[in-house]
């Protein structure tokens, strides 16, 4: 059986990754920031080898470390998909603020924490996927209208991150996939995004799964569609 650790996973993008894992016969875990808030988890398949839902926080770098000690056995595939965007970092004039620190901290170094804390752990499985939630937005050629200045220079933070790590864990047989979901309709993509977010989960997990063994696709951005995107 397959093991999925993934974060923020009590809404969105990561609560769908968790259904369509648990649909496939996968054991997950479930890290979220307020586990006794995540009813809507919650309510899906629990108990051994099903669903684990524990308590992580992404603004707490120390929270990494604390959660490998929670989970056991070998991580198939390690998705770090809690990520955040303020509002008070988009516009010019006053983006330069405290708040960007926090976006740097959950959307860049938390995600880097995570692949330190578990790489032994992924490396340890049979799929060695490690798997992270970037954006379009991180892209700096594909940045033609500015603004989002917290957003885009962590998420382009965490695609150099992403690169790294499929160079410094290729030794270990892991594949390092940087992933775009498309413009999706969740509280984040606003009501106008182009898909459900079981759609973008469908493409982001064909991606997945074309990734076991597969070192080619090891630090490369993928658009949900697979097509690879510009830095």
């Amino acid at each position: 059986m397959f093991h999925a650790l993934i974060t923020g996973a009590n809404r969105g993008l990561g609560l769908e990754h968790a259904r369509q894992l648990l649909e496939r016969g996968w054991h997950v875990t479930a890290a979220v920031r307020n586990p006794d808030a995540a009813a809507e988890l919650k309510a899906l398949p629990q108990g051994e080898g099903k669903l684990d839902v524990v308590a992580y926080d992404a603004a707490d770098l120390g929270a990494a470390g604390k959660l490998a000690r929670l989970v056991d056995g070998p991580i198939d595939l390690l998705f770090a998909n809690a990520g955040m965007m303020t509002p008070t970092t988009r516009q010019f004039g006053s983006a330069a603020n405290e708040d960007m620190t926090l976006e740097f901290r959950v959307n860049s170094i938390a995600p880097l924490a995570l692949a330190e804390a578990f790489a032994d752990r992924v490396a340890a499985s049979d799929m060695k996927v490690i798997a992270l939630q970037s954006s379009r937005m991180g892209s700096i050629a594909d940045n033609g209208s500015g603004g989002a200045y917290g957003y885009r220079a962590s998420k382009a933070a965490l695609n150099a991150i992403g690169r790294s790590l499929s160079h410094d864990l290729k030794d270990r047989g892991i594949v390092v996939l940087i992933l775009h979901p498309g413009w999706v309709r969740t509280d984040m993509g606003g009501p106008n995004g182009q898909l459900t977010v079981r759609e973008s989960v469908e493409g982001q997990l064909d991606l997945i799964a074309r990734a076991y063994n597969q070192p080619a696709m090891s630090g490369r951005f993928f658009h949900v569609s697979g097509q690879d995107l510009p830095w």
